[in-house]
């Protein structure tokens, strides 16, 4: 194996230090002259998940892939996690890699007009998932210390998932150990989270090492009642893809949650409570716009019903909770779609983020539709969020959002722009 791929292979080590040491003598491979750097573009990234939800990257290697596909900056945004943000960030000054940092999180919806509603959450109504993004990095430890108690009960129900999961599995010859199959395939042990992702996975492992891959596993997937796409048919039909289990993974996902999934109730903060963390702490509130699914990009979600009937009302709700953001992704909606968001977010003026979804190895870190002149707003966005995570981790007073920046720049356009230059002079 060439020092390259060995270096490579390790930013996916176990050890933190060993996958940051791994990418700096990479790096220096690039610097020597003896591996060529990928020319930079304008592109850019703020939700990327790592390893410590569920990615087949860490953050060191999140970091570098954004790196090498030509992107000028890159954001980490695991769920219920943020405790890959020091590494994420420790990778991209060996990168030179302008970064920014969040945590994404299931919130209830308990006691507001849409209690009850399936806003963009494919698995459960009054659960709603939103985006803190910008963290100020003084304040790393204290979202972590928030979210920890939520991740425990999440892995009580985790518990529970998997039993489920074994149940559907009796007579098969197959079953999972939540322990060994599950949280060990996850950086549970380090701060991470445990989603159903990693519960899939796991499984996919199993299903792939008993059977194989091709026809048994089509057929296996067929006794358990799981309607399988014609797309994902014919990439499991591919016994040398080397991607097998993630679009294994996807099928799973997309025909089996609903057999095993149990609401989470306990595990979800309540949104009043996602506010009132992201205010104190200087961050930017977002909501994480879906829009109803038709053809899954990723793969692994149904055409479903989400947020876009009652989208008006959301957008008014989110105003008057004191919401500073909208995040959304351009690949991911039609341009109806995207045009209506972008509209209601002008109307009451919401800071507009984007982010493409990244978990899985056949996702492009690219956003191709960031080159369309309908979305370049997000690029000189994404540079103001890095300036306001700057000036933000100096004090948090100087956050774009905080009352004294609110007093002397009132106007959000005028506030991007000052950010902006504030992130891309670094």
């Amino acid at each position: 194996m060439l020092n390259q791929e060995i270096l490579v292979e390790d930013l996916n080590a176990a050890e933190k230090e060993r996958r940051l040491t791994a990418l700096s003598k990479l790096i220096a491979l690039y610097d020597s002259g003896k591996l060529t750097k990928p020319v930079p573009t304008d592109n850019v990234n703020n939700h990327i998940h790592t390893t410590f939800s569920f990615s087949p990257y860490s953050p060191a290697k999140a970091a570098y892939m954004a790196w090498l596909n030509g992107l000028t900056t890159a954001g980490i945004m695991d769920h219920d996690s943020i405790a890959g943000a020091d590494e994420f960030i420790k990778a991209g000054k060996i990168l030179k890699l302008a970064t920014t940092v969040g945590v994404e999180l299931r919130c209830g919806l308990s006691g507001t007009p849409f209690e009850g509603r399936r806003v963009n959450n494919p698995d459960q109504n009054s659960v709603v998932y939103l985006a803190m993004h910008g963290v100020p990095h003084q304040n790393i430890t204290r979202v972590q210390r928030f979210l920890t108690p939520y991740r425990e009960k999440r892995n009580i129900r985790n518990r529970k998932m998997t039993g489920v999961i074994n149940r559907l599995l009796e007579g098969a010859g197959l079953s999972l150990d939540f322990d060994a199959d599950v949280a060990a395939i996850s950086e549970d042990k380090n701060g991470g989270s445990i989603t159903e992702r990693h519960i899939l996975y796991a499984l996919s492992l199993k299903i792939a090492d008993k059977l194989g891959r091709g026809q048994p596993v089509l057929d296996f997937l067929k006794k358990l009642n799981i309607q399988v796409s014609a797309s994902a048919r014919g990439k499991l039909l591919e016994k040398t893809n080397d991607m097998y289990e993630y679009y294994l993974l996807g099928a799973l996902k997309s025909g089996m949650v609903e057999k095993f999934y149990i609401p989470a109730t306990d595990e979800c903060p309540h949104i009043t409570e996602f506010i009132k963390l992201a205010d104190e702490i200087g961050a930017v509130s977002a909501y994480a716009y879906l829009g109803d699914v038709g053809d899954s990009v990723t793969g692994d979600k149904k055409a479903q019903a989400f947020e876009d009937a009652f989208l008006d009302e959301l957008m008014e709700y989110l105003k008057a909770a004191d919401f500073r953001a909208v995040t959304y992704m351009p690949t991911r909606n039609t341009k109806e779609q995207l045009a209506r968001v972008i509209s209601l977010c002008g109307r009451h003026g919401f800071f507009q983020i984007s982010g493409e979804d990244i978990n899985s190895p056949f996702q492009t870190f690219i956003c191709e539709a960031l080159k369309e002149p309908q979305f370049k707003h997000l690029i000189a966005s994404t540079w103001a969020l890095i300036g306001h995570e700057k000036t933000a981790t100096e004090n948090v007073s100087g956050g774009m959002f905080s009352k004294e920046t609110v007093a002397r720049t009132p106007g959000l356009n005028d506030r991007v722009n000052y950010f902006e230059k504030i992130g891309r002079n670094g």
